[in-house]
């Protein structure tokens, strides 16, 4: 467990009052309006130490910026191509994946990932009408 420090604090609740998967830039602006005088560099080597210790998820996207998730809980993940934009999958975790691999290779599995790639709605110039998905 992590000693408390102020900006780790305000850094976990910024991630965790947001559905959106921020970037670290976009965190920073966000809590300097708390910790004017919070630093870029304080913010990464932060979120460094929260991902090591569990308490959220760095998430890869297709365009190299990393973002970031504060429900840590197995949730699968689609990442736009165009954008970088991150978007919560709600779909059932499939844990058999776990066991079979397991079974196969002998290693020890204790979690899994899932990000699928391609293009978000708005990249591909949709948007939702009556509950469907239509072009613009």
């Amino acid at each position: 467990m992590l000693k408390k420090s102020r900006q780790r604090e305000a850094i976990k609740k910024v991630l965790n009052n947001t559905r959106s998967h921020p970037s670290a830039e976009w965190l920073y602006k966000e809590v300097k309006k708390e910790i004017p005088n919070i630093g870029l560099a304080t913010v990464y080597r932060n979120l460094k130490l929260l991902k090591e210790g569990g308490e959220i998820m760095e998430i890869p996207t297709a365009k190299d910026t990393a973002r970031y998730d504060g429900c840590t809980a197995t949730h699968y993940h689609f990442s736009c191509e165009r954008c970088g934009g991150v978007i919560d999958i709600d779909e059932p975790v499939d844990n058999s994946i776990e066991v079979a691999v397991a079974k196969r290779t002998g290693l020890v599995i204790t979690d899994h990932s899932l990000i699928l790639t391609g293009l978000c709605w708005k990249c591909q110039g949709k948007k939702k009408i009556a509950g469907k998905w239509v072009s613009e």
